[in-house]
């Protein structure tokens, strides 16, 4: 499916990625960017709007070549460059469900000895409208059990989201079902767009910084 229509903004080459899902070994910690995307386990979630973040590492681990594998801390990871001699990318879906998904994150950070300001954590969100990307580094939960969670298990809010709109349940649909069922046949004609956003601003913010990425999604058309 074709790209949106972007604003002209200066952009930096993107140079042929590597093709290698082996895992890394070494690196330093200036290098390495946590990326987490929420969502609930198993196949019977896998298309609901809660999953929305866990969808965007999968355009990220095609990317990168990259193959998850189960992890001791309790969830899958995947890793990678972005481009050759570019930040390493630690992609990680937790095992929990939505709610318990501090656990997994905050084990992951201390296997990497990253600080919380190393990771990117992606999720839905009912207060943006659906294709729209915003992203932030701290704050509160905003009532999302996810984020909720990981703040309370880091002891801090002081790390990147990427928050995916999902916009509001139709009528009186309470919120809890409307994240727990698949995107509509309509939302799936644009949530391929959205989820490379999402993924190009994962690269940005790891390449350029938050900034940067901000200036190009928040003003994309």
């Amino acid at each position: 499916m074709p790209h949106r229509p972007r604003p002209a903004l200066p952009l930096a080459s993107t140079p042929t990625r590597p093709r290698s899902n082996t895992l890394l070994t070494e690196s330093h910690v200036d290098d390495i960017w946590l990326v987490a995307g929420l969502g609930n386990p198993g196949p019977g979630y896998a298309g609901n709007r809660h999953n929305v973040g866990q969808m965007v590492l999968a355009e990220l681990a095609d990317r990168l070549s990259a193959t998850f594998k189960s992890h001791k801390a309790n969830a899958a990871v995947a890793e990678g460059r972005t481009a050759p001699g570019g930040p390493r990318l630690v992609l990680a879906k937790p095992n929990t469900y939505m709610n318990l998904s501090g656990g997994p994150i905050s084990a992951l950070l201390k296997f990497y000895k990253l600080d919380p300001s190393r990771l990117i954590v992606l999720h839905d969100e009912l207060d943006i409208p659906f294709d729209t990307l915003r992203l932030k580094f701290g704050g509160g939960h905003g009532g999302h059990n996810g984020i909720r969670d990981t703040i309370a298990h880091l002891g801090t809010g002081d790390f990147t989201r990427a928050r995916i709109g999902i916009g509001r349940p139709p009528g009186r649909q309470p919120a809890a079902d409307f994240v727990l069922r698949d995107f509509s046949a309509e939302e799936r004609q644009t949530l391929p767009n959205l989820l490379v956003d999402t993924a190009d601003a994962v690269e940005l913010i790891a390449t350029e910084g938050l900034p940067a990425a901000q200036l190009k999604f928040h003003t994309a058309g």
